[in-house]
């Protein structure tokens, strides 16, 4: 798991677990959308330099790991990968021409945290969340 990377005189590992939400928290994540907006933003990591090493998309917000060169700030990436998705889930999905001002899908903010010996945990956490939150609405239930 642990790759060191390199740019032309710098070596590095920056990861980063990164959580963001659709504005209001909205449940709006869910059929086609949910399944294509890995590779989504996977493409969009990638013209960054960057590249998710594990995600997932809930039906109301979205965890993932990427990896960040250094040259790049974390608010940059994450900027980026939230504004262009959002303008492809208006177009294709919302049939929108152009994103219009005003409306945005994504909440303005995120939540991100360094990843560094705990990398194990974050990626077990991340894919098992979606099943431990079922577990927990279950036990509410009851």
């Amino acid at each position: 798991m642990r790759q060191i990377s390199s740019l032309s005189h710098t070596r590095w590992e920056c990861k980063y677990h990164v959580v963001f939400i659709p504005k209001y928290r909205r449940k709006a994540l869910f059929g086609q959308i949910r399944r294509e907006l890995g590779e989504v933003f996977r493409r969009l990591a990638e013209q960054k330099e960057s590249w998710i090493e594990e995600g997932h998309v809930m039906v109301d917000h979205v965890h993932m790991m990427v990896s960040i060169p250094p040259k790049y700030a974390v608010s940059q990436v994450v900027g980026y990968i939230k504004g262009k998705s959002a303008i492809h889930i208006a177009r294709v999905y919302l049939e929108r021409k152009r994103n219009y001002v005003g409306q945005h899908f994504w909440g303005r903010g995120y939540f991100v945290s360094t990843v560094g010996r705990d990398e194990a945990v974050i990626r077990a956490y991340i894919r098992h969340q979606e099943r431990e939150d079922r577990r927990i609405d279950q036990m509410n239930l009851v």
